[in-house]
């Protein structure tokens, strides 16, 4: 099973507003950039949405370590999903997203860890870059 590192981050304007996400996939030496974008989101749902995208993008089931800033994903994937599942998502933010993560999780081995934002971790700093000119993007383009 390849071991794969996941680095993601998102970012909202206006929370709610336009948002964006940014990602690394690193697998060894090689390394893979994703971002994306919504018009009208929340920084939790970028959040997501980016470990979704990257965890989409492995075309076999690998070990990965999702290294997030987000104690929202972190802790989601590793400390609540299993209740919420339990309560069939009933009064949980974002179920279209916790379920897609599900889906696009099956087969892959899973281990989230958090980092802290904003304090010079190089992969987070840039995929933080990635999200916010997605979400720039977007608001540029509505003017």
């Amino acid at each position: 099973m390849k071991k794969i590192t996941l680095f993601s981050d998102g970012s909202a304007l206006g929370n709610p507003g336009p948002g964006g996400y940014g990602v690394i996939l690193r697998f060894g030496d090689k390394e893979r950039e994703i971002s994306g974008a919504e018009e009208h989101t929340t920084n939790n749902r970028m959040e997501l949405l980016g470990v979704i995208e990257g965890l989409r993008a492995l075309r076999e089931p690998c070990a990965v370590d999702i290294v997030s800033d987000s104690s929202y994903v972190v802790k989601g994937i590793n400390e609540w999903l299993g209740s919420w599942i339990k309560k069939d998502f009933k009064n949980i933010k974002n179920p279209d997203l916790w379920r897609e993560y599900i889906a696009v999780s099956k087969g892959h081995k899973i281990n989230a860890i958090w980092v802290r934002g904003h304090d010079g971790h190089v992969e987070n700093e840039r995929c933080d870059i990635l999200a916010k000119n997605e979400a720039l993007k977007i608001k540029e383009a509505k003017k």
